[in-house]
């Protein structure tokens, strides 16, 4: 499965120039034969340097990268929850991301209205932040009237249930995220079955100028964005949508020629890409060969056999071992052969913690 990230943000605050230039840059549907892409749904490929140097060294018939799914929602209003504007009734197609892009405007432009007349990106955060605590508590609030009756009856898992639920919808009610709150392991277990809005980790994502992307720390508003995540432990990046919607049309190699004339190493695009990895503690093992070279996605800390079920259910059933060697060892001895030669191949068991990185072959037996 994809990682998965949902955009929100205010109308006019770039959200729709963003989301187009991830539907400009979108894979093609057959690379991917699983993924029905819907209208609101953009998937791009995580860009990985590892990869395109595994690929010169095996060319294979086939390249397939990890890929990042992107689902955007009409935006938010003030009072959305209430029933105002369009954005609340989509909010349930966020429901299962992984992530949350919150979308923020950091430019004056004269010839773009501001929902509430003027750019205050600490009014806005605030605003989105309140519609989706106040679409959790509904949430919060079914669920206590499904178990509250079981509790009363002391049930130990209703009980139990039932904590977790009033903890949340007190912080909920204050108009405090629910990532913000500090929640022991069995309240985490909990939470996982609610798929809050306010419990997934937000990407702020602050959109300004061409002329300013590349020099971010000079926007005042930014600062005052990286301000407000840095508390919070959120990531913020800068970006201009605008900029790139215009890299989006361009080839790889025009794309990398723009960006350096702009003094930008990355795309505000695998920027966010990055941020969320970071965020979600996500690493890479890729699989390789002559008919196909391939990155798939993992959480730090999973062995090796759940990583086989990453590839497939059966993989991981009957895992046998895994033979393994690391990125950094094919790049310098260069072939699978030589890696052998110098004893670089290793044989993994089942409490084998995989590594960003590795290059790996499953044996399994079903």
């Amino acid at each position: 499965m994809p990682l998965t990230a949902g955009i929100v943000g205010l109308p006019n605050v770039g959200k729709s120039t963003l989301f187009n230039a991830i539907t400009n840059s979108q894979v093609l549907a057959e690379n991917y034969p699983f993924a029905t892409i819907a209208p609101n749904v953009g998937v791009v490929e995580v860009p990985d340097e590892r990869m395109e140097n595994i690929v010169e060294l095996f060319h294979p018939k086939k390249t397939i990268y990890t890929t990042f799914e992107f689902t955007d929602i009409a935006g938010l209003v003030k009072g959305a929850s209430k029933g105002e504007g369009l954005g609340n009734q989509f909010l349930s197609h966020i429901r299962q991301t992984d992530a949350i892009c919150h979308v923020v405007r950091c430019l004056d432009d004269s010839n773009i209205m501001h929902v509430e007349g003027s750019v205050d990106p600490l009014r806005d955060i605030e605003e989105i932040n309140v519609e989706l605590c106040i679409a959790d508590l509904e949430t919060v609030d079914n669920r206590i009237s499904k178990v509250e009756r079981k509790a009363q009856t002391k049930e130990k898992d209703a009980v139990q249930e039932y904590a977790v639920l009033k903890k949340l919808k007190e912080a909920l009610e204050q108009g405090t995220p629910v990532r913000l709150l500090e929640l022991n392991d069995t309240e985490l277990d909990y939470l996982k079955g609610f798929s809050l809005l306010t419990a997934k980790p937000v990407i702020y994502v602050a959109n300004m100028s061409e002329d300013e992307v590349g020099s971010p720390e000079d926007n005042h508003y930014y600062q005052v964005v990286k301000e407000f995540a840095e508390k919070e432990g959120s990531a913020c990046i800068a970006i201009s949508a605008k900029l790139e919607h215009e890299l989006s049309s361009l080839s790889k190699e025009e794309k990398i020629a723009f960006l350096e004339d702009l003094g930008i190493k990355r795309s505000g695009l695998e920027e966010i890409i990055q941020a969320a990895y970071h965020l979600l503690g996500l690493r890479t093992f890729f699989t390789v060969g002559e008919p196909e070279c391939r990155a798939w996605t993992f959480k730090e800390g999973m062995k090796a056999p759940q990583c086989a079920g990453v590839i497939h259910t059966d993989f991981e059933r009957g895992f046998i071992r895994a033979e393994i060697y690391s990125y950094e060892d094919l790049m310098e001895y260069k072939t699978e052969l030589a890696l052998k030669e110098h004893g670089k191949i290793r044989s993994e068991g089942k409490e084998y913690v995989m590594k960003d990185g590795d290059i790996v072959f499953f044996r399994f037996n079903v």
